[in-house]
């Protein structure tokens, strides 16, 4: 029998010291301070709430003790235990967002209790998707000695795992320019499968080439440097990296950025391409960036309440169309975090009631259409359910005491406007739609539909301004392509419901009047006043075009492609003038941009041109 319990707490000063002994080879290192990581979940999450278990390394044996590292890839999050051990013995994971080369120790840490023979500790997150940011996870334990298994997940695995051999893919592409050092070509290649490869030519033995990866769009590559690094060898003037993956399904993160670089054996010098992400499809780069803003702890994109409904609505309609399910989980989960009740500030300025709702009425349509989107998805009566619990919100702001109808724009009545009643006109014929034997939801999409259009929102050329002044008339203000396309939208659907061939005439016309007019395109091209080179447009309004899109998209699929041309026409605008190499999309599609205004690039401009890309497919 061995003897585990002379000075235990030596054990413990030893293990502080000689936490990173374990792995054969492995030398000591410095230790980051650990902070809190929250994703699907925080750290310190309990095992008993894992939603799976595996056991990706093997276990290791201390003393007769066998400590094993615990992954939950539903959670991205593991824990470690230690049995067949003796009281005070302990165990901990360590956490590496460097590739192992630093890392926070002794997370977790547990100690084995009177009469026990082994113990857990919580779980820890193996990735860190807000901040872009992938971890490795080993388990290690003080058995009168240290011992630690190997680190979980090293490569990463998307079409194939890192190192696979190059050229094995779909095609072969330069996403950016080869850069030279003393007359060599050094390469970054990307296939059809989003792997990646870097190559060395007109070199000499010696010379070196290598991806950098990185998960921040190329501020910092901690976990993700001289991937590959080969060496040309004697007698040849080339060499090739293997093949390495930019996105990590599993960890929460979506459009990792890759670049090629090399050395020149003479002299200690060095060169990088532009750093770039693939694109295994137009719709498919433009969505992977568009979830890299994608807050998984928060559920939803930072900063923009209603803005993230409809991001929410275009991912849903790029799953839909696609086929393409990896990013199914946020549906859920975007809906378990924002159902609950929030602040002012914590989502929006004004205060979130629960259930989607604020006194804003259109931030809470928007979301009753992005639920009926997910419905349509999943077929989950629990989305359904809850864009009627909306709807019936705002049927509440259904005024005939005013102006003869239409819905007001917020709870104080202050103002009708287009596009408060237009989302309503389109959720009220959706759930007619989706609710069998419904007839209540279909009077009110008729009764809503023939106000809006004999209201005066609609001017004499077939446009719709912002609203009504308050003596009922059209206010002439601007004419916003997002008002445009939900009174197409809502004509698209209510003709469903309805069958009225007058209600898609009508709605024809209000497409066919917005593709001719100067207002809102240029040379072809949809361009909101807002967008144009001498103005800017607000964090409202650069999504608005993506909304046009969507729902002429929707015509055009009753209409029998009336309008694919027009869809054709954005997107090639979008992807070969307003796409930067790694596959950002702003809100001008003609990609005109000064140093006054420049041509903005965020999440919101990412979900409206995706809505234009996936309009041509």
């Amino acid at each position: 029998m061995r003897n585990r319990r002379v000075l235990l707490a030596l054990g413990v000063a030893v293990a502080l010291l000689l936490a990173v002994a374990a792995p054969a080879g492995a030398a000591t290192r410095p230790r980051a301070t650990a902070a809190t990581v929250c994703s699907l979940h925080c750290d310190t999450l309990d095992p008993s709430r894992a939603g799976q278990e595996g056991f990706p390394v093997p276990t290791v044996t201390e003393n007769g003790a066998s400590i094993r590292l615990h992954v939950s890839d539903a959670d991205g999050m593991g824990w470690a235990s230690i049995d067949d051990a003796a009281t005070g013995e302990a165990v901990w994971l360590d956490r590496s967002w460097d590739g192992g080369t630093t890392w926070e120790g002794l997370l977790g840490k547990a100690s084995v209790p009177a009469t026990w023979t082994g113990t857990r500790t919580l779980m820890y997150n193996l990735y860190d998707p807000a901040h872009h940011r992938r971890a490795l996870l080993r388990a290690c334990g003080d058995a009168q000695g240290v011992a630690c298994t190997q680190w979980a997940y090293p490569k990463v695995c998307g079409a194939r795992c890192d190192g696979a051999a190059a050229g094995t893919g779909r095609g072969d592409t330069r996403p950016v320019p080869a850069t030279t050092l003393q007359g060599r070509e050094i390469a970054l290649h990307v296939d059809g499968d989003g792997m990646a490869w870097a190559t060395l030519a007109q070199g000499a033995p010696g010379d070196e080439v290598w991806l950098d990866r990185s998960w921040d769009a190329g501020t910092s590559w901690p976990d993700g440097s001289s991937l590959g690094r080969t060496a040309v060898p004697a007698g040849a003037a080339s060499a090739t990296t293997g093949e390495y993956a930019t996105d990590d399904a599993r960890g929460l993160l979506y459009g990792g950025a890759v670049r090629a670089c090399g050395r020149a054996v003479t002299g200690q010098n060095g060169s990088c391409t532009s750093w770039a992400r693939p694109a295994t499809s137009r719709s498919a780069a433009a969505a992977d960036a568009l979830m890299w803003s994608y807050d998984p702890d928060t559920a939803y994109w930072d900063s923009s309440w209603w803005n993230s409904a409809v991001a929410l609505a275009t991912v849903v309609d790029y799953m839909r169309q696609t086929g393409d399910t990896r990013y199914s989980w946020i549906v859920r989960r975007t809906f378990d975090v924002n159902k609950a009740a929030f602040p002012a500030g914590a989502r929006s300025s004004d205060p979130i009631e629960g259930d989607f709702i604020s006194r804003a009425t259109d931030d809470s349509e928007w979301w009753a259409l992005a639920w009926i989107d997910a419905y349509d998805l999943t077929g989950d009566t629990a989305y359904l359910d809850e864009a009627r619990t909306i709807a019936d919100y705002v049927q509440g702001y259904w005024d005939t005491g005013t102006c003869g109808g239409g819905v007001w724009w917020d709870r104080e009545r202050t103002y009708k406007n287009a596009v408060t009643s237009g989302l309503y006109l389109r959720i009220a014929a959706e759930l007619h739609n989706r609710i069998p034997g419904d007839t209540q939801w279909l009077d009110r999409a008729r009764t809503g539909w023939n106000w809006f259009t004999s209201s005066g929102l609609i001017n004499s050329s077939g446009l719709v301004n912002d609203g009504l002044t308050s003596s009922c008339t059209n206010n002439g203000q601007t004419v916003w392509s997002y008002n445009q396309g939900l009174a197409i939208g809502a004509g698209v659907e209510v003709w469903r419901a309805t069958r009225d061939d007058s209600v898609l005439a009508t709605t024809r016309h209000l497409a066919d009047a917005a593709l001719a007019s100067p207002q809102l395109t240029t040379d072809g091209v949809l361009t909101e006043s807002c967008d144009r080179p001498t103005a800017t447009c607000d964090d409202n309004a650069k999504q608005f075009k993506g909304v046009f899109l969507r729902y002429l998209q929707d015509l055009d699929s009753v209409t029998g492609g009336a309008y694919r041309d027009f869809a054709t026409r954005q997107a090639e605008a979008v992807w070969t003038k307003d796409r930067d190499s790694l596959n950002r999309l702003g809100v001008r599609w003609s990609g005109q941009s000064s140093t006054d205004h420049p041509n903005v690039r965020d999440w919101r401009t990412q979900a409206s041109a995706l809505s234009a890309l996936l309009a041509a497919e």
